[in-house]
């Protein structure tokens, strides 16, 4: 697919998406940041680290600067966790620690799985 094929789908894909389905494409592009990021790390490229590190850090700034902490109980739990998630990842990245990214990986996977079940959860009720 030529690229700007590509940057068109992108688009209209995130411009119809549902609000579920575009929490769920920040969650996985975000995981695949970190991925690359600790690839980077492991790789000994600090400045493709730095790169993904710092969109990764950009994808949790905007989760949390989105996120309603008054419409759910859980909601100042998850801005908690999104805090100690982005002070990790700039340490990590100041560091290149690859412990630390490895620790942001498993947790952004398992938030997103949770969100992921929760939106096909809800979409079923729906249905």
């Amino acid at each position: 697919m030529n690229p700007n094929a590509q940057r068109a789908y992108l688009a209209n894909s995130v411009s119809t998406a549902s609000p579920a389905a575009l929490l769920i494409m920040l969650y996985e592009r975000l995981s695949l940041d970190l991925q690359r990021g600790l690839a980077a790390i492991q790789d000994g490229d600090a400045a493709a680290a730095h790169g993904q590190l710092t969109h990764a850090q950009d994808i949790v700034l905007e989760l949390r600067h989105t996120l309603r902490v008054d419409v759910w109980e859980g909601g100042p739990a998850l801005a908690s966790l999104y805090d100690y998630l982005y002070e990790r990842l700039v340490r990590a990245n100041v560091e290149k620690d690859a412990e630390a990214v490895e620790f942001c990986l498993v947790t952004v996977n398992q938030l997103r799985d949770s969100w992921r079940e929760a939106a096909l959860s809800n979409a079923a009720a729906s249905a």
